[in-house]
């Protein structure tokens, strides 16, 4: 007698369907943009171009960890409750920020700025000094991506070709496990500085966007920079990649030796005795 079953909300079904609608409105635009600019553009120009594209996508993570540093400081009710009745503070481990409102926020900005997308044109003419679609072809023909020469009447290679490119798949391997490190390092830092140096929710996401994404941005623009000026080609520009990331990784394993003592659990650090 007395059981009770716990209701349950659905409400995360909403949020998995709102994920999955921007992630479908946010993926052609790295494609398309890119290859828009490496179309319209001159050569030597493109890299500077795809680092302003990456860098202005780099303040957008940014701008979400402060607008959610301003958003858990407000109480998850605002506005349904009077605030003078909640008794706890953003320290208390009962705070719940409002998460929704960076939501609503965010959903109403991204709204707004795709309606400028309606009035551009259909097509642009291309200026004279842009990349010719043959240097694409060509290069896939090098690497062996192609065992036949590309003519008009059959312009594009076979997907199977494209994954058969070496420097394409290590690539796309090593695209895998940036993004992987990437996510996991947004997911899980904002947390571990709140158990190891003992931070609010707010001030762990104002410090990472404050601090971390803010050197990658410039990095992006400066490797861009770089690239323009000494007219790196695939192979040089491969190499300058991986020498930049040895150096980054190895930098990284500075973290193993910061950090503070872990707090005593019983049962876990210390013992029940």
């Amino acid at each position: 007698a007395g059981c009770g079953k716990e209701p349950s909300s659905y409400m995360w079904i909403y949020i998995l369907l709102g994920n999955m609608l921007r992630g479908i409105g946010e993926t052609p635009v790295t494609p398309l943009g890119i290859s828009y600019l490496d179309d319209f553009a001159k050569e030597e120009n493109v890299p500077v171009y795809v680092a302003c594209l990456h860098t202005i996508a780099m303040m957008g993570p940014m701008f979400g960890f402060l607008l959610g540093s301003l958003c858990a400081r407000l109480y998850v009710d605002i506005g349904f409750v009077d605030l003078g009745s909640v008794t706890i503070t953003p320290q208390d481990s009962r705070w719940v920020g409002a998460w929704w409102l960076g939501f609503l926020i965010a959903g109403t900005t991204n709204f707004l700025s795709a309606i400028p997308f309606c009035f551009l044109p259909k097509s642009l003419k291309k200026p004279e000094g842009a990349n010719n679609d043959k240097i694409s072809y060509s290069l896939l023909e090098n690497m062996g991506a192609t065992n036949k020469k590309l003519s008009p009447e059959n312009p594009k290679p076979r997907k199977w070709s494209v994954l058969s490119n070496r420097m394409y798949f290590t690539f796309l391997c090593c695209s895998l496990l940036q993004f992987s490190s990437f996510i996991g390092f947004l997911t899980y830092k904002p947390k571990y500085m709140e158990q190891q140096y003992g931070q609010s929710t707010s001030k762990s996401n104002f410090l990472i966007g404050m601090t971390s994404l803010p050197p990658v941005g410039i990095g992006i623009f400066l490797g861009g920079l770089i690239m323009k000026k000494y007219k790196m080609g695939i192979i040089g520009a491969t190499k300058f990649s991986f020498t930049m990331s040895f150096l980054a990784y190895a930098i990284s394993f500075l973290h193993f030796f910061v950090g503070c003592d872990n707090y005593a659990v019983a049962g876990m650090t210390v013992s029940y005795e």
